[in-house]
């Protein structure tokens, strides 16, 4: 009899279910892909659903159903966290209270009812021993130190272990508040940001600025030799306010913060043509811009300080040269590119999902291992555990809709004809095989364009995504070219493969790849024909007709939506974008 077990995520950010069979990831998935509601936080129940479908087995054929954190620990660390602060922490009483009192609490009872299990099937795992098992189980490494960074856990906000066959050992943590995670974060609302969504736009927006207020930032954190933190908690208000994450002495020391609703741009960045005229005060609007620029130049830099410093000492305690890494912080791919350039560390593994939605596999991974002492492991070598769906399905729903549409029955031409597409300057919504397990889109729900011309960035920005021309597209490049146009060691690293770590873009190739060369770096992804045929195949084809084996990759949705997951999706956004072509597995629509 196989041993089936379902990991749970949920009611804080990006809610998923992950469901392993004798150790082996069947289904993963978040909720907001089925839901299509963004970073959902709610139970997982289609995510769930999906995962039990994929594997062919009802609920009853579950062994164990675990949740990724104790939320009685995480409870007491709340309750402790209001009488510390009261009476400021009385609006954050009121809230928690709800919330708690009346769902998080009881989720044992929610998992019973919901998935129709019994109690006794029902398992609860440390947040992050979630984030250590999640990266050091699926990991090639019989024996690796482990980093964990997010936020706050239960009490923990990091973690320094060891990981050595089917056994995890964390030997030192650090607690809230005290935490890099929620200090990015406060960055990241007084730039403008959503927490815990708006992280990525921080490390986007870094490069145009100069890292001059170092100074400032390290008067509101102390950094130790081990790498942990001491915040002067008298700038902050995000142990104490639900709402609220600094005060009036952090806007004291950075000044006014900045208008969410305002555009942000830069001479360097430009001012993109679908904005309009260009307002009236211009100069000024730049000279404000570049100061918020400059403040998250500075906070980006202290936090790869932060990192790399723990990330010696880890080395240095364990005498390892494998990491894992895991947590939302792993999620910071500037800080990834350089932990092996500089660190004794000489090789990195982070799952995919690495942030809260990754919890789910990994509690899932931790008792099949830990618990039940089973030692087989699997590897993971790809990130297409999502939903796929069949040519009937597509067919039936073109046909449904009444959309106009060309089967290619052959793969070659169908190859053919995208990739010369992509060479007459068209933007293609490129939907294959199974939908992708983390916040990246890996060749399988991803737009597609020309890397070669500066221009078409404007482009996919104005006519899709519709965002920030200051954020950065992704290049996808044949493994084994990687090298010509990035400064990258080893392109067969899952970091690479995951599109998790961002490396210098060649001089002598930077012209050919404008699109995707932000500021003299790409966070890049490597294509290796095994892992994903089709995609490999396209961009090989491209790089035959243009002698430039690169496209530019970013996910296939519009600004505030989730990552298409089903046909219907993907056509919805391509008739409500400026997509040019769609394609469904083999077949084609064309505007």
């Amino acid at each position: 009899m196989s041993l089936k077990i379902l990991g749970i995520s949920c009611y804080y950010h990006d809610a998923a279910a992950a469901l392993i069979v004798d150790g082996k990831i069947a289904a993963a998935t978040q909720e907001e892909r089925l839901s299509r509601i963004k970073n959902d936080p709610s139970f997982p129940e289609k995510a769930i659903s999906f995962c039990l479908k994929q594997a062919g087995i009802t609920a009853r054929q579950l062994d164990y159903v675990v949740f990724y954190e104790k939320p009685f620990v995480k409870f007491e660390r709340i309750i402790k966290q209001i009488l510390a602060t009261y009476p400021q922490s009385n609006q954050l009483f009121r809230s928690a209270m709800k919330e708690w009192v009346t769902k998080k609490l009881w989720i044992k009872q929610t998992i019973a009812e919901r998935v129709r299990v019994s109690f006794d099937k029902i398992l609860f795992c440390d947040h992050h021993l979630a984030h250590a098992a999640s990266a050091f189980y699926p990991s090639p490494y019989q024996k690796a130190a482990i980093l964990t960074l997010d936020g706050v856990g239960e009490w923990s906000v990091g973690t320094y272990g060891v990981g050595e066959d089917n056994k995890i050992k964390l030997f030192k943590e650090m607690r809230f508040p005290h935490s890099l995670g929620l200090l990015y974060s406060v960055f990241t609302a007084f730039l403008g940001f959503e927490v815990n969504e708006g992280e990525y736009k921080v490390m986007g927006m870094a490069p145009y600025g100069r890292p001059r207020f170092v100074d400032k930032v390290k008067k509101l954190v102390e950094i130790f030799g081990d790498g942990s933190i001491r915040l002067d908690l008298s700038y902050f208000t995000f142990h104490s306010s639900p709402e609220y994450s600094y005060n009036d002495k952090f806007e004291r020391l950075f000044g006014r913060p900045r208008d969410k609703n305002s555009l942000f741009f830069t001479d360097q960045t430009g001012y993109p043509q679908f904005w309009g005229d260009k307002p009236k005060d211009y100069a000024h609007q730049v000279k404000v811009n570049q100061y918020y620029a400059d403040i998250a130049a500075s906070i980006q830099t202290v936090t790869e300080e932060i990192i790399l410093t723990m990330c010696r000492y880890l080395a240095n305690e364990t005498g390892l040269t494998n990491l894992c890494l895991a947590g939302g912080v792993a999620l910071n791919s500037v800080a990834n590119g350089k932990i092996v350039k500089q660190t004794p560390f000489r090789n990195l593994f982070i799952q995919p999902a690495a942030g809260d939605s990754g919890g789910s596999l990994g509690a899932a991974l931790y008792v099949y291992h830990q618990i039940l002492g089973r030692k087989k492991r699997y590897q993971l070598t790809h990130g297409y555990y999502g939903q796929a769906f069949r040519r009937e399905e597509i067919e039936r729903f073109l046909k449904k809709k009444k959309i106009i549409y060309t089967e290619y029955k052959d793969e070659k031409t169908l190859i053919q004809v995208v990739a010369q597409a992509l060479v007459k300057q068209k933007v293609v919504g490129w939907f294959q095989g199974r939908s992708e397990w983390g916040p990246r889109a890996l060749g399988n729900r991803s737009i597609l364009a020309d890397p070669r011309r500066a221009a078409m960035k404007d482009v996919v920005n104005s006519k899709i995504k519709f965002r920030e021309p200051y954020r950065p597209f992704a290049p996808a490049v044949l493994m084994e070219k990687a090298k010509d146009y990035f400064a990258i060691d080893d392109p067969t690293s899952n970091p690479a493969r995951f599109m998790i770590i961002v490396v210098p873009t060649n001089k002598t190739k930077a012209n050919n790849v404008q699109a995707v060369n932000h500021m003299g770096t790409s966070r890049l992804q490597t294509v290796d024909e095994r892992t994903n045929r089709r995609y490999f195949r396209l961009i090989k084809e491209f790089g035959r007709l243009t002698g430039v084996p690169v496209i530019l990759n970013t996910s296939f949705n519009l600004r505030g939506e989730p990552i298409v997951n089903s046909p219907e999706d993907a056509f919805n956004t391509f008739i409500k974008s400026g997509l040019d072509v769609l394609v469904l597995e083999r077949f084609v629509v064309r505007k």
